[in-house]
């Protein structure tokens, strides 16, 4: 029997809202253990999710020569600094800040995408990288522009976020290749479980075990949603609908995540939702849009949410 044509686009949703979900879960569980922590559970338990994925689907093999040095470097890129960069910012940024920057990660990837790979920018492109860059000027700084002009307009959070989206584009365009040759499930579990052991020794260095020791049901809870799902089904979720639709049009849900972020933010959180942070945003958007919308020359790019 087929599958009903409306579960791809279900999958697809699922996934961004899992995400979008993740960064309210991050911050919940910085509460109660250290940053170095939260990262070490939550890849552990994706990788056993991962795991199991991959033996149920027969897709289990062991990498090959230079793939394991392939895999590491994007497993310490996407994984161990990747996600440093993000729990270490979530301590002091807001999550619905931290989801509009996110955000502009596919601005990054068409920048390093013309100046690596001679991807052409048209006009519309560069206006679209000049606003992405005023909408975040305008999230972080909450609207004061005298605070940017004195550069006293963000946290050391807001920072760090920041430096997130060009990385995960970096790990975007190297791991293009190996999702041409594999299947994504197989890759990300490779990528995923050798970034999760650099990350030991930050963890065993750190005081992991005496944060593990002095989790609550809270914190655990906040853990499982950022393994299980955010790492682990929601991963699988994404890429089965990018199997079944048009890239373009899974790529578009990827437009709800700030959305559902900020919402979900100010009701478990109560983060203001102000319109500083409204129009900031939307104009981000817009700005991603000019420059990732689909052309006849080129087809889009896969996109992978910088949470996840």
């Amino acid at each position: 029997m087929s599958k009903p044509s409306f579960v791809p686009y279900l999958k697809a949703i699922f996934a961004v809202v899992v995400w979008a979900a993740a960064f309210i879960a991050t911050k919940l569980a910085l509460q109660e253990a250290a940053p170095s922590t939260v990262v070490w559970l939550r890849f552990g338990l994706g990788v056993l999710v991962l795991g199991v994925t991959v033996f149920a689907r027969k897709q289990f093999a062991w990498p090959r020569g230079r793939e394991w040095g392939y895999f590491a470097l994007l497993g310490f890129i996407g994984i161990t600094f990747h996600q440093w960069l993000q729990s270490n910012g979530l301590v002091t940024a807001q999550a619905t800040s931290t989801a509009w920057i996110i955000s502009t990660t596919p601005i990054f990837i068409a920048l390093l995408g013309w100046l690596f790979l001679r991807e052409r920018l048209g006009w519309l492109s560069y206006a679209g990288i000049f606003l992405a860059v005023l909408g975040v000027l305008l999230v972080i700084s909450k609207g004061d522009w005298q605070a940017v002009f004195t550069g006293k307009f963000a946290t050391s959070g807001d920072i760090l976020i920041l430096l997130s989206a060009p990385n995960w584009a970096v790990f975007s365009i190297l791991s293009r290749q190996g999702l041409q040759k594999q299947p994504a499930a197989r890759l990300i579990f490779w990528v995923m479980l050798l970034g999760w052991l650099l990350s030991s020794p930050i963890f065993f260095l750190d005081r992991g075990f005496t944060d593990i020791l002095s989790l609550t049901w809270k914190g655990w809870s906040c853990i499982g949603i950022l393994g299980v799902l955010g790492a682990g089904l929601a991963y699988t979720a994404w890429f089965d609908a990018l199997q079944e639709l048009p890239a373009a049009q899974v790529g578009g849900f990827l437009y709800l995540e700030p959305l559902v972020t900020m919402l979900t933010a100010a009701v478990v959180l109560g983060e203001q939702i102000n319109l500083t942070s409204v129009l900031g945003g939307g104009i981000i958007l817009l700005g991603v849009w000019l420059v990732n919308r689909p052309r006849k020359e080129k087809p889009p790019t896969p996109q992978t949410p910088a949470s996840g």
